[in-house]
């Protein structure tokens, strides 16, 4: 199993520790570092910035959201940044909820998210083999366009610029059954949001067939504390906010996901709780159990007991949300 850094997305601005994070992991031997996007940083520029201070670590995006950028500007940027990183690029995607995209994005949230997803993805590899002009007569991506308010002279057409890599991976944040079941069709890599390797039933049916080299490459917050509860409030914050506020009372994919894992009643409660303006009460309503499964949080002896339970899965690379170089240090230790 891999190991990969997880930065996440800005707060109210850049964070002077993500680089000198990144540069120790690259030291650490970690394969992989990742940045986010939501409505406020952007997914790549970050990236980019790491990539011009590193040499060997991969660099993904986890994730760019599929609803900021048609799937050509995607492909640009991807095999852009793949050119100058000499190839180290990974390109994870995902959708985002409908708060996002047509609030922030200001776009409708497509009606069938599978075949979006499909379409999109369809696009970015054909830019990637630039065997031939990019052309897909899709239902939400249409190459060239030819909508009724068109001019009608959209030309197909392929990049000018030559991929370095045809097949760079692409990765998906999928979240439900079918979403995560087309994902092993047609993409290298799922972004699981939680994965709980006690629980990896509830994924079992998705993943029943998966191809060889399929990435599966969950985050999961590594704190090296002495008080496990104390070090789990981050993450009870994280749930909190994605469980409660990250999502309409009746379309909340995350909150959806945490009841398929078996905390429905919480995931209601916290809901409730976080929409009703009561957001310390939500995070409070997080139960320790949910937030200990999907973390690796304590002492470096429990975290060395509770990661051989990562290693018996189908997990390929854990991602570590972690904003401490200790930590990064003696997981990737433990992981030697």
């Amino acid at each position: 199993m891999r190991l990969g850094l997880a930065l996440g997305y800005w707060g109210r601005g850049p964070s002077a520790d993500h680089l000198p994070l990144a540069q120790e992991a690259e030291r650490l031997g970690y394969h992989s570092v990742w940045t986010a996007e939501s409505w406020g940083s952007d997914v790549f520029t970050p990236l980019t910035w790491i990539a011009a201070h590193t040499t060997r670590i991969r660099l993904g995006t986890a994730v760019a959201q599929m609803a900021a950028r048609s799937p050509t500007t995607t492909a640009m940027h991807a095999l852009t940044l793949d050119h100058l990183s000499g190839g180290r690029m990974m390109l994870g995607l995902g959708l985002s909820g409908p708060q996002v995209v047509e609030g922030w994005y200001g776009r409708p949230f497509p009606k069938s998210p599978l075949t979006a997803t499909r379409e999109y993805v369809d696009v970015v590899r054909q830019v990637l083999r630039r065997e031939g002009p990019v052309e897909l007569d899709g239902r939400f991506h249409r190459h060239p366009y030819r909508g009724e308010d068109g001019t009608g002279l959209g030309k197909p057409l392929k990049p000018i610029t030559h991929p370095l890599r045809a097949d760079l991976p692409i990765l998906l944040g999928a979240e439900g059954p079918k979403n995560i079941a087309q994902t092993t069709r047609i993409a290298d890599g799922w972004l699981p949001l939680y994965w709980s390797p006690t629980r990896s039933g509830a994924y079992e049916a998705a993943l029943s067939d998966l191809p060889a080299g399929f990435l599966v490459a969950p985050m999961a917050h590594v704190r090296v504390c002495d008080d496990v509860a104390k070090g789990l409030l981050p993450v009870k914050a994280m749930l909190g906010f994605y469980i409660g506020g990250m999502g309409h009372a009746a379309r909340n994919f995350h909150a959806d996901l945490m009841a398929r894992m078996g905390f429905e009643e919480e995931a209601r409660l916290i809901q409730e709780l976080f929409l009703a303006g009561h957001r310390q009460e939500a995070v409070l309503a997080v139960p320790d159990a949910f937030a200990d499964e999907i973390s690796l949080v304590g002492p470096r002896e429990r975290i060395a007991e509770r990661l051989e339970l990562w290693r018996k899965g189908p997990v390929t690379d854990l991602l570590a949300l972690s904003p401490d170089p200790h930590s990064l240090r003696v997981l990737a230790e433990l992981n030697s």
